[in-house]
């Protein structure tokens, strides 16, 4: 599934050739996505795009008219294509812009969503308990540390609850742990403010770095100009376990924590 970083290199990746433009048609191919696309989606033509935001793993294009939100779910890719490319498998929405350029979305699983909002742009209530963004002054030294009293959860269970803070999935919190020496089944009520504070820096550095790389290359996720991201040439024990820690050379474990893979160094992490 795209995380934060891979739904921020779209959004960075797709703003310059629709900031400002005009929607020319909207072209629904399959609506039944995890919502079905609604009927007055339609409505967009004729106005410009005045920004491109993103909340959480939803990209929001805002117009005079309203918001358009678009989630990538599962597997889906967005990409700005020339009005003549093909149209190929699982392509179920198009934005047609007046210079010529297509905002495509592809989605095999079906499990990614186009919303739009004339008005409350979160009328169904998916933003609303969102934890603040990790690479905002809102995820600040101490909040992590006062969030988890009494908390009786894994920390890795912690750090992946969007109302505590949103975008840090799976990749990104091992790695994160990882270069915090923290282990991912230490409870997050056992975490001292000093080390939540080391967590919450380290959290801020791998985001950024993976924003900065193009997002972690998974088999299904694909930069808006179809080139995958890097990131994941530098991940230090996602998709490792049984391999040597880059650090100490011990060999990585690997648990299961809701249904997720969580890989740790047990000499590196405690």
């Amino acid at each position: 599934m795209p995380e934060l970083p891979e739904v921020e290199v779209c959004r960075l990746g797709i703003s310059p050739h629709i900031l400002g433009e005009k929607v020319t048609s909207v072209v629904v191919r399959n609506k039944n996505l995890r919502w079905p696309i609604p009927d007055d989606v339609k409505s967009l033509v004729g106005y410009n795009v005045l920004a491109v935001d993103r909340r959480s793993k939803y990209l929001l294009l805002r117009f005079d008219c309203g918001t358009l939100l678009l989630h990538l779910g599962m597997s889906g890719t967005i990409r700005v294509i020339s009005e003549d490319t093909p149209v190929a498998k699982h392509d179920h929405f198009d934005l047609v812009f007046e210079n010529k350029k297509v905002l495509r979305l592809n989605d095999p699983r079906r499990f990614g969503a186009v919303l739009w909002f004339a008005d409350n742009v979160d009328e169904l209530g998916l933003l609303t308990k969102l934890g603040p963004e990790p690479l905002s002054d809102e995820f600040y030294p101490g909040y992590l540390f006062a969030k988890a009293k009494n908390r009786k959860v894994p920390i890795k269970t912690f750090l992946m609850n969007n109302q505590i803070v949103v975008g840090v999935g799976n990749i990104y919190a091992n790695e994160a742990l990882f270069k915090a020496g923290i282990l991912p089944t230490i409870l997050a009520r056992d975490i001292n403010e000093e080390r939540f504070n080391k967590l919450t820096d380290v959290i801020k550095q791998v985001l950024t770095a993976a924003i900065r790389q193009g997002g972690t290359t998974l088999k299904d996720f694909t930069q808006p100009d179809g080139r995958p991201g890097y990131f994941a040439q530098s991940l230090f024990v996602y998709g490792r376990a049984g391999q040597e820690c880059l650090t100490c050379k011990t060999e990585l474990e690997e648990i299961r924590q809701s249904n997720r893979s969580s890989v740790f160094c047990p000499k590196c992490q405690s």
